[in-house]
């Protein structure tokens, strides 16, 4: 039996490596994926996975610090220094950037840097490949087929009635041929999702709920603006509120004049737009940044038509409807193309464990906390965990601590427990303001609270600064 310690995701594996406090700790990653294919994936310059994260300064440090960022494909990154946000029931508008602490005479700083999902994680096993570490076990296309507690059979060695015992299978053909392997872990990371295994074997339960919302995620192709708002240094996002479709709509830079797309709407209304053909979402999309709610109600129930009836079409209604239409103040360059298989859905949900830390168990990530992504944090919470939970494992060697105690894992426990809480309940609220639809007292009132503090520099500026990690 293999005596591993931690057991962890592919970030930490790369601080660990990084540090020469903890370079000699036997790691053992765990890997349902294929990983010679992860760290071999490779798309065309036009072409981008649906699966795309925003990535703050700290974020973007934090991955500069263990060696990983300088294995991007930066052909595949996108900086983008402004973000537009505004509410599609009143018009109310907020514009995050840094031009309140920026010189004329400076480049503007980033808000977020955009990237696919698998481009960071091929950069993040470049770099462990770099390490050429002996101490270090990689199971790809591998599944944990228990966890149980480990038994003292053997009086010469370690006492292993407290350590988190693994058999981990191989899948695909190779389940046929090949034996289990057992992992005696002194410290096990779950870094394995909303329906962490590791988190229900050390029994620690979670809160939380279903939105009944689903994400619609897309890469498009946009047109090139007819003219330039901004420098062209200058990449901007656009966030629109929507309250009577179920959600936000949002339009985040890629390179190559594209786009990812995230919309927050309904189960039926994520149906209807999945279901409709190229020319139909696109309309759909271009009118959500454009027309009022009552116009885009009408248009959510329009049927498909073809070019053999008189049924007006998605974009003769978008066009028609625009003329008369007062058009946002900033809206994005119109989508033009949709990259095919790339239109998805996902259901929004809140989970929070009710604790991270358990004798050898450290949760990170999804495996602790799963938030709406309006404001695309669920990333940067993940990295924030694994950067404090790598320092914690670091002090504990330098000062010869055991990295799976208990009083050793409150450190990171402390540290991360209440910030994901903050900004968890926070996205919950803007969530459930944002849901409630007409011109009410509510609307009112977020829309009295979006203007005051886009009119207060040093509120705005704590904000961006509390949210992007400074």
């Amino acid at each position: 039996m293999g005596h591993q310690t931690p057991c962890v995701q592919s970030p930490e594996l790369c601080f660990g490596r990084a540090s020469p406090i903890t370079s000699k700790l036997k790691v053992a990653l765990i890997e349902s994926q294929d990983l010679r294919k992860a760290k071999a994936w490779d798309l065309e310059p036009n072409q981008f996975s649906n699966r795309v994260s925003s990535l703050t300064p700290s974020t973007v440090s934090f991955l500069r610090s263990i060696g990983a960022y300088d294995h991007l494909d930066v052909n595949r990154v996108q900086e983008y220094q402004d973000m537009q946000v505004w509410d599609g029931q009143t018009g109310s508008r907020i514009s995050f950037d840094w031009s309140m602490e920026t010189s004329p005479f400076e480049d503007m700083r980033t808000v977020a840097t955009m990237t696919e999902n698998a481009n960071l994680v091929r950069a993040l096993l470049r770099r462990i490949a770099d390490s050429g570490d002996e101490n270090l076990s990689l199971f790809s296309k591998s599944t944990v087929a228990s966890i149980e507690n480990g038994s003292d059979l053997k009086p010469e060695g370690p006492d292993l009635s407290a350590w988190p015992v693994l058999t981990v299978k191989p899948t695909g053909p190779a389940a046929e041929t090949e034996t289990p392997k057992r992992i005696a872990a002194r410290l096990l990371v779950g870094a394995d999702g909303i329906n962490s295994p590791v988190r229900s074997f050390a029994d620690i339960p979670t809160q939380g709920w279903d939105y009944g919302r689903h994400g619609i995620v897309a890469s498009l192709a946009l047109a090139e603006p007819a003219t330039q708002p901004f420098p062209v240094s200058k990449r901007t996002a656009y966030q629109r509120f929507l309250p009577a479709l179920g959600g936000p709509i949002a339009l985040l830079p890629l390179p190559n004049n594209h786009a990812t797309l995230v919309w927050s709407t309904t189960p039926e209304n994520a149906a209807y737009l999945k279901s409709l053909p190229t020319p139909a979402f696109l309309a759909m999309v271009n009118a959500a940044f454009r027309l009022d709610m009552t116009d885009l109600t009408y248009m959510m129930g329009m049927q498909s038509s073809s070019s053999s009836d008189s049924t007006p079409s998605h974009q003769d209604e978008l066009t028609w409807r625009a003329q008369h239409t007062p058009l946002p103040s900033q809206i994005p360059p119109p989508a033009t193309g949709v990259q095919t298989g790339t239109v998805a859905s996902f259901p929004l949900r809140f989970r929070h464990a009710a604790q991270y830390i358990s004798p050898r168990i450290a949760l990170v990530g999804d495996a602790a906390h799963v938030i709406h992504p309006l404001a695309g944090q669920g990333l940067n919470l993940g990295l924030a965990d694994v950067a404090s939970l790598s320092k914690t494992i670091q002090y504990a060697v330098s000062h010869g601590m055991d990295v799976g105690d208990l009083l050793t894992l409150e450190r990171y426990s402390s540290e991360r427990y209440l910030p994901n809480a903050k900004i968890g309940g926070a996205c919950d609220l803007l969530h459930k303001l944002y849901n409630v639809p007409g011109e009410g007292p509510v609307a009112w009132a977020r829309s009295l609270g979006l203007g005051v503090v886009d009119r207060l520099p040093f509120v705005k500026s704590f904000l961006m600064k509390n949210a992007e990690g400074y």
